[in-house]
């Protein structure tokens, strides 16, 4: 197996974290994520400690008399009076005490005596890995609280009974809560984003199955026992215990587990001593985490509380496949970890309330830069089964689906670990997903109104099989009104059924509790349950299979809790904020007032001739503060029906041009008229004209067209004015109008922004080299589009350096050189005569042999089936015609031709180059 690094990442800071843990494999970032999270909302920026490095002996073993080495280190706050209550720290899997070294120094800055240590089989520390083993790891950390009892910097609450609260994520949390189970000393544990039964998390069982029948969850599995591999003297099994080891590797090869296995696993699990559980217990559970779910922390929750227990749960957005959540989240975390720790530990402050918090992603905020949270909040724990539930109706009828060979191909619902790495993945080739034939679908309508869903949705279903088993995967997605699905954190119920009839008609029926998920689905989007054949996250059968699944009954059953909203602290900021912006506010209302008055003034200014022409570009300069002039003297004006183009060498002044006209930068004198109001910032008038100007920008993360409404709903306007599909029909994207921009070609992009230009039909439309980023096919249907917007009484001003382009697009054009105008009017007087000549000729062989041997002409070129472009070098026209019907060749028409790109040349010289457009 290969080999993995050994080091994992703890969670605070946050700055510091996420940056080691985008550099680590997903092994070492899924089992260390929030490995000591016990910071608090008022955790100071800096705190004095010293530290003890040292190597302390313990035995244990089932004897307790088997010496092992482990690595720690002491964190003794400085400013102390005596002594002070202690925390052990422990990491995640593949960590060591470094991974937790942040925390343990926030810890001591508030007065904790803290010791971090490296659990054995990592790092520097001896013996073999046994899975927070009873007789091994819990018992190294009851000789750790015998060593922390002899220190005289700890205070004690007996005599060799040190006052010490317990804190780990993960692997570490694993331990607080066998360690408080075993060894009654510990005065608070706060475990984080950790399993009940170690068996159910790597054999999820569904459907009244049992563990040993479970499906294999091969995906982590993998990386959890993987991670040591080649460590050590032993290439298999590195330097995990020997009966772990070959547990493993029997489990791997079969994809089902022995009796002996499970109980292995539950000797690791506090499934098995919830009851001795005394001390009382923060539980903190990610909804993002599809190695240990909601429901192992409500399990634990359930059998603790069981014996009297106090107990807290609080579920949040990160875990193992979402990190640690936004900001706002984290300050939620610390603030209760905190609270639990000094009351139970410290000995201050009131009493927790046991109840449940939870949160959801609400949005984006500027102000904290990044995803920001709702917190809620109930008096009671309601379990997974919520406060109350809501029935939607889905429909689908009987369907077939194949179960692979070998179990491959295989569905990808997460990449364990992944965090966003999952979600990058689902939109490369379509890597995430359901796999055509292996899934059936049902369905319910669109949502009258949204639903909030806290805590595990229920659903029934009828299923038969050929062979009388088989193996399935329950998925619950949110599909939005454009038909993308979301499958909340990658999370799916893995099933694995027995004793199903052969036969379609006689399909068992059987209810399928699915993943304890958070999630408001909004109104108007729909629920799609799946059941799908694969994935590849876990063993199936091998032998190919067709079952038929159906509805078992008439919808999904969701479960819904009604809580109250805990405030952040960003918000409390924001109210402190608040006042402070208000009197600055108050300040800039005189000045903003003013400005306003006078853009109505400009506003209502109507130049009464001008009233029903798009734009009038009077007298334009702008020049900037070192000097430099951009555009000295400009006067063009574009009419209703005309396509104008505007040309230039690079320098001479285009973009600077459309830079002021669309409000981008304030020229230096001049004035433009749109519609006959005086173009000021923010004039009303600026809604009837659509741009692009210096390319297209939109949000990555969503599809092109989310991007257009989201774009519409910030001018303000109603949305059926927006005409999105016309403008969608103008994009020519297809389909890939709903995938996300970040997956767009720059062309893709291009006509995007083209789109949107367009958005409410304006009838003036500015755009600065439309055509870049097009293939020639492209080019050719933009021309076209271009020639039909300005028809209805549009215009349309055009930028591109593209000559041919503008010569068979543009109605009229404008000459720009140095910042001034050198030509303007129609294409045709621009070009005006010709040195060249196209003839359409009866016989286009005869034609080209007589031209060759005239003397004067220069060049012969075919144009079309019966036309030539003759380059006659002044050669009177009269003499070319003549020779030809001399010759027995028919002329039937004589036309002029002179390129636009002759007549630029002409008219900007070899005097052309500038400075670069600013």
């Amino acid at each position: 197996m290969k080999r993995a690094p050994r080091r994992t990442v703890c969670v605070m800071p946050a700055i510091r974290s996420a940056r080691v843990r985008r550099a680590l494999p997903a092994v070492v970032v899924a089992s260390a994520l929030l490995v000591a999270a016990a910071v608090w909302a008022a955790w100071p920026e800096s705190q004095a400690y010293t530290t003890e490095e040292q190597v302390i002996t313990v035995r244990s073993g089932p004897g307790g008399d088997e010496p092992v080495d482990l690595d720690t280190t002491l964190y003794l706050p400085t400013d102390r009076s005596g002594p002070v209550p202690a925390v052990l720290l422990a990491h995640g899997f593949g960590g060591t005490k470094e991974s937790v070294r942040a925390d343990a120094q926030d810890l001591a800055g508030l007065g904790y005596a803290v010791l971090a240590y490296t659990a054995r089989g990592f790092g520097r520390s001896g013996g073999e890995i046994h899975l927070d083993s009873p007789d091994y790891e819990v018992r190294d950390a009851q000789r750790l609280l015998d060593w922390l009892a002899t220190r005289p910097e700890v205070s004690e609450d007996a005599d060799g009974d040190p006052k010490v609260g317990v804190v780990g994520g993960s692997y570490g949390g694993g331990l607080a809560l066998m360690l408080a189970a075993q060894d009654q000393r510990v005065d608070a544990i706060v475990p984080m984003i950790t399993w009940n039964d170690l068996a159910r998390s790597f054999l999820p069982e569904s459907a009244g199955a049992n563990t040993v029948d479970g499906v294999f969850k091969k995906g982590w599995a993998g990386l959890f026992f993987g991670g040591s591999a080649g460590i050590g003297t032993d290439p298999i099994c590195g330097r995990f215990a020997r009966d772990v080891c070959e547990m493993y590797q029997r489990t791997a090869t079969t994809g089902r587990a022995t009796p002996e296995a499970v109980d292995l696993l539950r000797r690791s699990s506090p499934a098995t001593v919830l009851d001795r559980i005394k001390a009382p217990t923060l539980l903190i559970q990610g909804e993002s985490d599809t190695l240990f779910p909601l429901s192992e922390a409500d399990a634990n929750a359930r059998g603790i509380a069981a014996n009297g227990t106090p107990v807290r749960v609080a579920w949040f957005t990160g875990g193992h496949d979402g990190g640690q959540g936004p900001r706002s989240d984290r300050d939620r975390v610390r603030f209760l970890t905190g609270q639990w720790l000094d009351h139970y530990v410290k000995g201050e402050g009131e009493a927790p309330a046991n109840s449940f918090t939870w949160s959801r992603v609400a949005g984006f905020d500027a102000m904290d830069r990044g995803l920001v949270t709702n917190g809620y909040s109930v008096d009671d724990y309601p379990g997974l089964s919520g406060t109350a539930t809501e029935r939607v109706p889905l429909a689908g009828p009987p369907q077939p689906i194949a179960n692979p060979a070998g179990g491959n191909p295989a569905a990808i619902s997460a990449l364990p670990g992944g965090g966003d790495l999952a979600s990058a993945a689902s939109e490369v080739g379509g890597l995430i997903g359901d796999l055509p034939g292996q899934h059936a679908i049902f369905q319910s309508e669109p949502l009258a109104q949204a639903v909030d869903i806290v805590g595990a949705p229920t659903v029934s279903i009828r299923a038969a099989s050929p062979t009388g088993e088989a193996v399935l995967f329950v998925k619950l997605y949110d599909v939005d009104e454009s038909g993308a699905a979301t499958l909340p954190g990658g999370i799916v119920a893995p099933v694995r059924l027995t004793g199903l009839p052969a036969e379609p008609a006689q399909a068992r029926t059987v209810t399928v509790t699915l993943p304890a998920i958070v999630r408001r689905i909004e109104a108007d989007h729909r629920l799609r349950v799946v059941v799908a054949t694969s994935d590849q996250g876990y063993a199936t059968p091998a032998e190919p299979t067709l079952y038929t699944v159906a509805l078992g009954g008439d919808g999904i059953t969701v479960p819904t809790v009604a809580g109250e909203p805990i405030p952040t602290t960003a918000v409390l900021w924001r109210w402190v904020l608040a006042g402070l912006i208000a009197a600055v506010l108050l300040g800039l209302v005189v000045v903003l007032l003013v400005v306003r008055r006078r853009q109505r003034r400009a506003d209502s200014t109507i130049r009464e001739e001008y009233a029903q022409t798009p734009l009038v570009v009077s007298r334009l300069r702008k020049e900037y503060a070192d000097g430099f002039v951009a555009v000295s003297n400009v006067d063009f004006t574009v009419e209703r029906g005309q396509v104008v183009g505007l040309l230039g060498p690079n320098g001479a002044g285009k973009t600077t041009t459309l830079r002021v006209l669309m409000g981008l930068t304030q020229p230096s004198g001049g004035e433009i008229y749109v519609f006959g109001h005086r173009l000021v910032p923010g004039s009303p008038v600026l809604s009837r004209l659509g741009a692009l100007v210096e390319g297209p920008g939109f949000l990555p993360h969503l599809s092109g067209l989310d991007n257009l409404k989201a774009y519409w709903r910030a001018t303000g306007r109603p949305e059926a004015d927006a005409r999105l599909d016309e403008a969608v029909e103008i994009a020519g994207l297809g389909d890939s109008i709903h995938r996300k921009v970040r997956k767009y070609s720059h062309g893709m992009k291009q006509r995007l922004a083209i789109a949107q230009a367009m958005l409410g039909q304006p009838e003036l439309l500015v755009l600065d080299e439309p055509t870049d980023g097009l293939d020639p096919p492209q080019i050719a249907e933009m021309r076209r589009v271009l020639k039909r917007y300005a028809t209805d009484g549009r215009a349309v001003l055009v930028s591109s350096h593209l000559l041919a382009e503008v010569e068979q697009t543009c109605t009229h054009a404008v000459v720009v050189n140095k910042g001034e105008i050198v030509a303007s009017g129609p294409v045709e007087e621009i070009v005006g005569d010709s040195p060249s000549v196209r003839l359409d000729v009866s016989d286009v062989g005869a034609a080209e042999a007589v031209l060759q041997r005239l003397d004067g002409v220069r060049s012969v070129i075919g144009d079309g089936a019966n036309g030539l472009v003759v380059d006659i070098n002044g050669t009177a026209r009269s003499e070319v015609v003549a020779e030809l019907v001399r010759a027995g060749v028919g002329v039937d028409r004589v036309v002029p031709r002179r390129r636009l790109e002759d007549a630029f040349l002409s008219l900007v010289g070899d005097n052309s180059r500038g400075s670069g457009d600013r």
